[in-house]
């Protein structure tokens, strides 16, 4: 069966644990080599990774190339505006035309149910990049950011300050599944999916939500925020006035523990969501964070060709 990777629980929590620990050994060993040079084992040589955007990226694309690239393969960048999937050809018909000439698929956009066609007529693992509705890859990197500092995953209190997005999805699916409690701090009208709280809290988790900034970040052993206004956002001057109470600053910081970690997976936009002093502060890891989207995601694509 072919093993696709479009939300964490695809993969479940024993696996989820195994990409974290890949990733570190992974990491451990390539400490002081060249970024282009392949692992020692080079176990993807040969495969091939196609990589479809239909939303600007950065981070995630710089990642997956150097993923690819890092594991012995290599990789095939394609815009969804310069191919025929802009052009009105289908989802379905992508997919079984891609799945003849790459070993595995990326994808980057924004409604959820294209991921989920792309894998239905794919012949080979899809990898959810980022969706509307999800973003599991940044949520291995973050668990990967946090063990690396020392936080053992089961009973940790994560705080989530600002929009109720597709990162928070994950990162409540992920509580679920790793056995970690979230106070999600959120203004009315811009709660996260509630499908993903009901199963997190059916697996044990305990997810709560607050109106209160304070209330979320009370005690928390991680602060997490993201941007407020997403790709394609409409109405943005209204949503940042209504988040500002939940902008992640020194006062608001100073009511989580002493050792709590702030991540960010970034873009940041400084003095909205984070200000400078949390951004660059002592207890920011957010380019650890960055850094480890490469290596978290080298162990996803390994897990997806069942190498792991």
């Amino acid at each position: 069966m072919t093993r696709h990777f479009l939300n964490l629980a695809d993969a479940g929590a024993d696996a989820i644990a195994a990409l974290i620990n890949d990733a570190i050994d992974r990491k451990a060993a390539r400490a002081g080599w060249p970024r282009g040079r392949a692992d020692a084992d080079a176990p993807l040589a040969g495969h091939t990774l196609g990589m479809i955007f239909e939303k600007n990226s950065t981070r995630t694309r710089a990642s997956f190339e150097m993923a690819i690239k890092q594991l012995g393969g290599d990789s095939m960048f394609m815009a969804s505006g310069q191919m025929q999937l802009g052009r009105g050809e289908t989802i379905a018909d992508t997919a079984r035309v891609l799945s003849r000439y790459v070993d595995a698929i990326m994808i980057r956009t924004d409604d959820h149910a294209k991921i989920e066609e792309l894998a239905a007529y794919s012949g080979v693992p899809v990898i959810n990049g980022l969706t509307d509705l999800s973003h599991p890859c940044q949520i291995v990197a973050d668990l990967l950011t946090l063990v690396e500092h020392g936080k053992a995953l089961p009973g940790l209190e994560v705080a989530w300050l600002g929009d109720g997005n597709n990162v928070l999805n994950s990162i409540v699916e992920a509580a679920g599944l790793m056995k970690f409690n979230v106070r999600i701090g959120v203004p009315q009208g811009y709660d996260s999916d509630p499908a993903f709280i009901e199963a997190a809290r059916a697996a044990g988790a305990n997810i709560t939500v607050t109106r209160d900034a304070a209330e979320a970040v009370a005690g928390a052993d991680v602060v997490v925020t993201d941007t407020w206004v997403s790709m394609g956002q409409e109405h943005a001057h209204n949503k940042i006035a209504a988040m500002m109470p939940y902008q992640v600053n020194d006062r608001l910081m100073a009511g989580a523990k002493a050792d709590a970690k702030f991540l960010h997976c970034l873009p940041a936009h400084r003095g909205e969501e984070a200000t400078d002093d949390v951004l660059d502060g002592p207890q920011s890891v957010i380019w650890d964070e960055a850094e480890n989207r490469l290596h978290a995601q080298k162990s996803i694509l390994l897990w997806c060709f069942d190498k792991i």
